[in-house]
Parts: structure tokens; sequence; C-alpha cells
């Protein structure tokens, strides 16, 4: 089994796990998530602790327990702190706006870009140039900034499009004479 899979998911105080054969639902202040098991893999509450361990015989359960343990901690996580993912625009002329459930982009083409923001996620815009993605799921909060990505990647030339905060762009070495 996993080395993962070994350690125990904390439960903070304020959050509650509901354990069946089929699914975890974890609860907390700002939300609830539930996760289906895995066949092979079982989830037991022992003392504020979720341990997740495999089924005997089950290669599929031993490679997907550590997998498992790790999507419960970041629902813990979640319904606790929640996450978020900082997106930024570089471009002249780039802008975003939000407008109800919808995020709009103007990034160089001749239509501006509306975005439909999904369920359980909230998206702002602290300035022009910054959005802001946020929600208690990790993947569907990683899913939308790469989707938001996804309409003007960064170029390799002048770096302009929208990048993740942080992101380093290798910029490659224009045409010489």
């Amino acid at each position: 089994m996993s080395r993962v899979a070994k350690v125990p998911v904390g439960l903070p105080p304020g959050v509650e796990a509901t354990v069946s054969s089929e699914a975890v639902r974890v609860k907390g202040a700002k939300g609830e998530l539930t996760l289906r098991l895995g066949r092979g893999i079982s989830v037991a509450q022992q003392d504020r602790q979720l341990v997740v361990t495999a089924g005997p015989g089950s290669p599929l359960g031993r490679i997907g327990a550590g997998t498992m343990r790790a999507q419960l901690a970041n629902m813990v996580t979640g319904v606790t702190r929640g996450f978020e993912r900082k997106l930024e625009l570089v471009g002249v002329g780039y802008r975003a706006s939000v407008q109800g459930r919808n995020l709009n982009l103007t990034l160089g083409f001749s239509h501006p870009v509306s975005y439909p923001v999904p369920e359980g996620i909230t998206v702002e815009t602290p300035s022009q140039t910054e959005i802001m993605v946020r929600g208690i799921d990790r993947q569907l909060v990683g899913q939308v900034a790469a989707e938001i990505r996804r309409y003007r990647p960064p170029e390799p030339y002048k770096g302009k499009g929208v990048r993740f905060s942080g992101e380093k762009i290798v910029l490659k070495e224009g045409k010489k004479k």
C-alpha cells in the first residue's frame, strides 16, 4: 500500500464526515463535498480521523489508496479554508470583468469572450488584469482556471496572454537580421 495512504486524514473541529460503503461525504463551514470510493478501497472513521485501507489482494485498491487519501485531505481543506487560483492578463488592451455568472474577457480577438462560471465557483476581478478563481473543490478550481487560461495561453515571444500568478514564461529569442 502507498505510504501516503498510511497517514490518516484528521478532521478539524466543525468538520463532519459521513462514511458509507460507496462514498464519503465531508461537511464543513464552507459547504459539502462527496467522493465516491474506488473498487478495493475502504474508508473508516476513527477518533476524528479518516483511515484509508486497500482490500486484500486488490491491485486496484493498492494503486488508488494514496490518491483516495489525498483527495479526502483536499476535501477537508476545501470545506474549512477553500482553494483559490490567481490568473494575470498580460497584454495591451487585455481586460477581464464579471457580470453576474459570466466572466467577460477582452483578449485581442475581434469579439469579446464570455465564460459561464460553473456552480460552486466564484470568480472575482480585483483589477482589470487579475482574475481570482475560488471554490471548495480543488479539482474544479484548477479546471476552471485552466479553461480560462486556454482562451489565450502566453505566447513565447512577448509573453502576452493569460497566465497563472507566478508562472514563469520562457521567452524565445526573436528573429535576427
